[in-house]
């Protein structure tokens, strides 16, 4: 994996990006920069992780991992701020996300004033194809081992079958090439493996 070209390439194509060597120092500066926004999480495992919801007032966060309201998503949707992760990053600078409900990737492509995508170097494939090789074989199944109750093949040997279950949990594809135009985007990359 090559970090200093995955930066250039992501600042090549109009993302911001900072890079810091652990999780606590990118916590530390995440949470600065989100003190007093409102703001949406989608689900993120390296959120999660770093702690970065715990940091904020909680009354200003909107995530459905820790919240079970049911306008938790349409909040998070209306949130100054979107603070994600990626399933995968090429080292071209394409940011790979699959979703299961459409909360997250609506958000990653719309409807706030700045979006962070927070991601451990172990995100970084060589190119397009093998990072969304890593997001379809490695994260979506990861993420899908998760839920107990979903009965998908994967799960048994840990490939994506491109199923028919209605426990699929891989419903849309989103690439970011670059950061849509409505939206700031800043990638936060930390020098550590992070989620899944």
């Amino acid at each position: 994996m090559d970090i200093t070209k995955t930066v250039n390439s992501l600042k090549g194509r109009g993302f911001g990006v900072k890079f810091f060597e652990t999780g606590a120092e990118a916590s530390e500066y995440l949470k600065a920069q989100l003190d007093g926004l409102t703001v949406g999480i989608g689900g993120s495992k390296t959120v999660q992780t770093l702690g970065i919801a715990d940091m904020l007032d909680k009354d200003k966060v909107f995530w459905h991992w820790s919240e079970k309201k049911p306008d938790t998503l349409v909040n998070a949707a209306a949130a100054d701020v979107y603070l994600s992760s990626a399933n995968a990053i090429s080292e071209d600078g394409e940011i790979i996300n699959i979703d299961g409900t459409g909360n997250r990737v609506s958000s990653l492509t719309f409807g706030h004033k700045k979006l962070y995508i927070v991601a451990g170097v172990n995100k970084i494939s060589p190119d397009f194809h093998t990072a969304l090789d890593r997001a379809r074989n490695v994260a979506a199944v990861q993420n899908c081992r998760r839920f107990e109750a979903k009965k998908t093949p994967c799960k048994t040997d840990g490939v994506c079958h491109d199923c028919r279950s209605k426990d699929r949990i891989c419903n849309g594809l989103l690439v970011l090439w670059a950061p849509m135009g409505s939206t700031e985007t800043e990638v936060i990359l930390i020098n550590e493996s992070l989620g899944m």
